[in-house]
């Protein structure tokens, strides 16, 4: 629900420094408004498609870092790194995250992305010895 009251706060703004309606956002930012109703309404089976996400900030000024923390997402352009040997990991998690966002991969294959997280996320940590 952070992503909603994110996503309230910025149609709440636009109106009142922009004039804007929904429909006025849902053409400046590119998202649709039935988009943006199930933003409100939390009602997404994922997460909002990412590069929609961005577009939305873009138009309306509004740091990408937010929206995607809002959504429990680490930042757009930064993964946090533990030890010096996580290189290779943080490479691949920005790589996941750009086909994430990536318009252009299929919704099928970002489900299965999203999947494959939840399990390893859920999965109990088997610690050594």
């Amino acid at each position: 629900m952070a992503f909603a009251r994110f996503v309230r706060r910025a149609i709440d703004d636009a109106r009142e420094e922009r004039g804007w309606t929904v429909t006025d956002l849902a053409t400046h930012t590119g998202v649709g408004r039935s988009t943006v109703f199930r933003w409100l309404a939390g009602d997404w089976q994922d997460y909002p498609e990412l590069a929609k996400v961005r577009g939305f900030c873009a138009a309306l000024d509004l740091p990408v870092a937010a929206a995607f923390r809002a959504l429990g997402l680490p930042d757009a352009g930064h993964v946090p790194r533990r030890r010096g040997d996580d290189a290779p990991v943080e490479a691949d998690v920005r790589v996941i995250l750009e086909r994430l966002a990536d318009p252009t991969v299929p919704a099928e294959e970002k489900h299965h992305i999203r999947d494959l997280l939840r399990y390893l996320a859920r999965r109990p940590v088997r610690r050594a010895g």
